[in-house]
């Protein structure tokens, strides 16, 4: 490949690594969030422990000197994950803050497994089998912020979350159905991750994030078809990739003028309507990667924010000199700094270098690497 390229385009794709197809979600270790909430001072007593289940050196815990036997516990941390624990263990020390219970084979959440735990904060159910939660398991959890459910067998949202919620990753569930008030009360949470379920449109009834304040939602891996309706109208990120939606209709993204990053790669988009990019004013970064598009959208021209758009893997077979920037000064407000083509049947000798005249810089360009 020769490295003399015209100014504006790049056949290389290697030289822009942040432009990269998005990966699918992948679940944080719960020492991630453990530590979020932990001064500096107590961060330097801990041993962080990157890799996902292990368990560390004991250290001595302030209190009552009892802890589940298996488990270790230290500086109101809890951790009883790889244990091949079939329920919740008993005698949880009361002032515990951080709770794991990832990687075991728990089936069921009993009313009293966590009474008297007022103090919990984080806890961590990934990779179970839970299938069953009794309505009032979370009551006493009256400060917990951050849930982790993912890889479990819920079928439905579970009733009663603690209203102090903050964050639910509920990721890779059997998840059908999303019940009108699901999130009832939930006033506090700005994250909802619940990608990787079973999930069609119809699944969600009117009403189901009623009341949500969310910032990022991410409902990627699922059997969407379209863009869901009435979702919080206070989303920042919106996350769709990897489903099975055929077009962006007009009124599609009307209520979601907050957005500053929108998923939809690896959809069956082969149309986006006109106009209906409009609506996001605020938008910074659209992935579009992975579809079935035969030209750049209309409307980016007019997005005075966007900054990056991933256009890669579609079929498209040129580019115009107005498909991305306006025509005349001082309308478009940031310069981007990322433009992904590559995988497209564009030849990039006929894209003139006027259309990335409202470009940063020619490495943020990506042609090439084609193949019928």
């Amino acid at each position: 490949m020769s490295p003399h390229c015209p100014l504006l385009l790049l056949l290389s794709i290697s030289l822009l690594p942040h432009l990269l197809p998005a990966l699918p979600f992948e679940q944080r270790a719960f020492w991630d969030f453990a530590l979020d909430s932990f001064d500096s001072s107590d961060i330097t007593m801990m041993m962080r422990d990157e890799e996902e289940g292990s368990a560390t050196d004991e250290l001595p815990f302030p209190g009552p000197s009892m802890c589940p036997f298996g488990c270790h516990c230290r500086l109101r941390v809890v951790q009883c994950s790889d244990l091949g624990l079939t329920e919740v263990p008993k005698n949880i020390p009361p002032d515990t803050k951080f709770l794991d219970l990832q990687n075991n084979r728990i089936r069921e959440l009993k009313e009293d497994d966590f009474k008297g735990l007022t103090h919990l904060y984080g806890l961590s159910l990934r990779n179970n089998q839970i299938s069953k939660v009794h309505p009032r398991t979370f009551v006493p959890l009256k400060h917990m912020q951050k849930l982790y459910f993912s890889k479990n067998q819920l079928t439905t949202i579970p009733n009663n979350l603690p209203k102090s919620l903050v964050e639910l990753r509920i990721h890779e569930n059997r998840i059908k159905r999303v019940a009108a008030g699901a999130f009832s009360g939930l006033t506090n949470m700005n994250c909802i991750e619940m990608g990787a379920n079973p999930i069609h449109n119809s699944g969600f009834e009117p009403g189901a994030f009623k009341g949500l304040k969310l910032n990022y939602l991410r409902i990627s891996e699922a059997k969407l078809t379209g863009v869901p309706k009435d979702l919080p109208d206070s989303l920042n990120e919106l996350h769709l990739d990897h489903n099975q939606i055929q077009a962006v209709e007009l009124e599609d993204l009307k209520r979601y003028k907050n957005l500053y990053r929108l998923g939809l790669g690896y959809n069956h988009i082969r149309n986006i309507e006109n106009g209906s990019l409009s609506y996001l004013t605020m938008l910074r970064e659209l992935h579009l990667d992975n579809n079935r598009l035969s030209r750049v959208p209309r409307g980016l021209p007019d997005m005075k924010y966007l900054q990056v758009v991933y256009l890669h893997s579609n079929h498209i077979a040129q580019v115009g000199i107005d498909d991305f920037c306006p025509r005349g000064f001082g309308m478009k407000r940031t310069f981007y700094n990322g433009i992904s083509l590559f995988g497209n049947p564009v030849n990039y000798w006929e894209v003139q270098p006027a259309a990335f005249r409202c470009v940063s810089d020619r490495l943020a360009i990506q042609f090439g690497n084609y193949k019928k």
